[in-house]
């Protein structure tokens, strides 16, 4: 969510930044009006008060003086201005919070490093590692490999559950498995966040702390009856971990990971990637959360994209890191790097992990602070970071097209061999 004051102060800095990412708010005149009705009701509250302490001093001086009817009249006149200053701060509480009910639905405001444009064309290289397979025959897509071997089902997957569902068998689920200790045992052992089983189900706060509810609430899967909705990242109950709370100082920065289901609709990518294991309604991943101190939030951010980066060099895989621009971000974000796996079956680059730092925005939401200072100090809010520490359907999936042999099987990385039994 955005400093209310921030926006109040400098509309026009929120216009240019939607135009900068793109983003479809709609008219924001009514943001105006309600921006500049709450400065005016705020004004006129502090002309009257300012009246009410002249008329406060007025009487002290008229007591002294012994004029007590005259005292009194200014007493009576001194109410009726304590009764108009409630009820223009009523008046005010009530804009803002339709006030605070729009910017609910808006994203946040970005570092001035990233580049400014519409989509993924103005994305910026950051760097490139590992070198690309070359092969002596046309290289197959994971999912022809997959079910040309039998370990990739996708018919039976639309059998149980409807289109962009998908089962795995024998290797392809003891891949996966193995995929999913290993990144937990990296991310713990060596990069030092705490594993975390959290439930898949959360309620609306959870989805309104971390910014997919109310502007996206079509975008995920959610059970009406119990207002509970399937989690479209472990972002999201770990995140909300934290959700009212007041964090000692001194136990930041907070980093935990977490090994889950993520559900999305993927109701926007109609006809992309239909095939595979690319676009699908139900996937497993690693996520990284951090809870940290405002000042460290930045270079916090950048050791996060290395933990992430660090799974895709031990299994070899070829791959290159952006910085997204400002119109191909999430809502959230201030700043995101993804990392893009080459797969040479597909012949194109692909995500595999996002990083983002959405600095306060998810705090502001979820109030999430700590005390500056110590335990007396003043409550401050926190930075959130989070990062996929990575897919592991999209991992396997590159693992298949980058170690595919000619007979149509494929190698396991040296990395993977000890979780392989």
């Amino acid at each position: 969510m955005l400093d209310l004051k921030r926006i109040q102060e400098n509309p026009e800095e929120l216009e240019q930044m939607l135009s900068h990412r793109n983003y479809q708010a709609g008219d924001l005149s009514g943001l105006k009006e309600l921006i500049k009705k709450v400065k005016l009701l705020k004004a006129d509250a502090d002309k009257i008060r300012a009246e009410r302490n002249s008329a406060s001093k007025e009487i002290g001086a008229l007591i002294g003086q012994g004029k007590k009817d005259e005292a009194e009249k200014r007493k009576s006149e001194v109410k009726d201005l304590g009764d108009k200053i409630a009820e223009l701060e009523k008046q005010c509480e009530t804009e803002e919070t339709a006030l605070a009910d729009i910017v609910l639905g808006l994203p946040n405001f970005f570092e001035p490093e990233v580049p400014i444009g519409k989509d993924e064309s103005a994305n910026k290289l950051v760097r490139e590692s590992g070198k690309k397979p070359e092969f002596d025959f046309k290289p197959l897509t994971h999912f022809e490999i997959g079910e040309n071997l039998g370990i990739l089902d996708f018919e039976r997957g639309v059998k149980l559950a409807g289109s962009r569902f998908y089962t795995y068998r024998g290797l392809a689920a003891k891949l996966e498995r193995a995929l999913l200790n290993f990144m937990l045992d990296l991310h713990t052992t060596e990069f030092g966040y705490t594993e975390t089983w959290v439930p898949i189900l959360v309620n609306d706060a959870c989805m309104t702390t971390t910014g997919q509810y109310p502007k996206f609430k079509g975008e995920y899967y959610r059970l009406d009856r119990d207002e509970l909705s399937l989690i479209p990242t472990s972002e999201v109950p770990l995140i909300n971990l934290y959700r009212d709370e007041i964090i000692e100082e001194k136990d930041l920065p907070i980093a935990v990971t977490a090994s889950t289901s993520c559900f999305r609709r993927e109701a926007g990518a109609a006809g992309k990637d239909t095939r595979g294991l690319i676009r699908v309604h139900q996937f497993q991943k690693v996520e990284l959360i951090q809870i940290v101190h405002p000042d460290k939030s930045r270079e916090i951010h950048e050791q996060m994209v290395t933990h992430a980066e660090e799974v895709l060099k031990r299994l070899k895989l070829p791959y290159r890191i952006v910085l997204l621009s400002s119109g191909d971000m999430g809502a959230t974000a201030a700043k995101t790097y993804d990392l893009e796996v080459w797969m040479p079956g597909m012949g194109r680059y692909l995500e595999i992990s996002s990083v983002s730092n959405c600095l306060d925005f998810q705090a502001r939401r979820g109030m999430i602070r700590f005390k500056e200072g110590g335990a007396k100090g003043k409550p401050r809010l926190a930075h959130t970071l989070n990062g996929s520490g990575v897919a592991a359907g999209r991992a396997m999936s590159a693992i298949m097209e980058n170690y595919q042999k000619k007979d149509g099987t494929f190698e396991i990385p040296d990395v993977l061999k000890p979780y392989i039994k």
